[in-house]
């Protein structure tokens, strides 16, 4: 049986900071293409929980340990990444400290949700407004509409 081809998996997470007011959150510098700020995260290894890639890479490009607090959702557009078609689920998560640009992060800087920058990469900017409104609701996104196409009968 052949393998089948299937999307990229990837996990990001929007990490609160609880040790400052507000609780701002933490965006990275992407040194590489697509270029822009953007959500700590990338891609899960073979063998790895979704879980545990996330903590990993926010390890890896923030320095910040983080616990995970919330599932936001799972963005699966086809378009959303020009590299490619990957899924991302993403994480909302908790963390202390200062936060250090590493691996694959340029720059790191904490933001105010309400005042983010205006050139994210990816569809990062439809997760934080989705964030937002979890934020304000404590309610998870809707699933976006399904375009489902039924074999004739």
């Amino acid at each position: 049986m052949p393998v089948p081809t299937t999307p990229l998996l990837a996990a990001d997470v929007i990490i609160e900071l609880h040790d400052r007011p507000g609780r701002p959150i933490v965006l990275i510098e992407r040194k590489h293409e697509p270029l822009g700020w953007a959500l700590p995260g990338g891609f899960v290894d073979v063998g790895e929980s979704v879980e545990n890639a996330v903590v990993r890479e926010a390890i890896e490009e923030t320095n910040l340990e983080v616990s995970l607090t919330a599932l936001l959702g799972v963005y699966s557009d086809p378009q959303r990444d020009p590299r490619g078609h990957t899924v991302s689920v993403v994480y909302v998560a908790s963390a202390a400290g200062d936060p250090v640009a590493m691996d694959d992060a340029a720059a790191v800087r904490v933001y105010d949700p309400a005042n983010l920058p205006k050139q994210l990469a990816f569809d990062h900017a439809q997760i934080l407004e989705d964030y937002r409104a979890y934020r304000k609701t404590g309610k998870t996104p809707d699933p976006a509409p399904v375009d489902v196409v039924r074999p004739i009968a």
